[in-house]
């Protein structure tokens, strides 16, 4: 068989992994095995923080629909069982906008399911 030199190609993987590390901090940017860490860590915390964003982002729903129901004079929760009962199908994110955006259409829903 024969001699095949993998010089090329390595010096190929090499740059495309400095690449993706450019703008990192200390050897992290311009050491292959360091950047190959750093690179392997990044897509594990961009995984998990993905997932995370979702539950960040219902937490900020419910932190807008409670502080608008407060100043209505109701409670959150209060609020929530009534919309189950009644089987009102808009999600957290949809009157998260109406109590941000809309407080009028907001004041209507409530004034309805109550």
């Amino acid at each position: 068989m024969t001699r095949v030199k993998k010089g090329v190609n390595a010096l190929k993987n090499r740059r495309n992994t400095l690449k993706k590390t450019k703008g990192y901090r200390f050897g992290r940017s311009n050491k292959e095995r360091a950047a190959n860490e750093a690179l392997v860590h990044a897509g594990k915390y961009a995984f998990a923080h993905r997932k995370d964003k979702k539950n960040d982002f219902r937490r900020l729903w419910n932190v807008r629909i409670s502080a608008t129901l407060k100043s209505k004079g109701t409670s959150y929760s209060k609020f929530i069982n009534v919309l189950k009962n009644k089987k009102v199908t808009l999600d957290r994110k949809v009157l998260a906008g109406l109590a941000q955006n809309n407080p009028e259409t907001f004041t209507r829903l409530l004034q309805k399911i109550s």
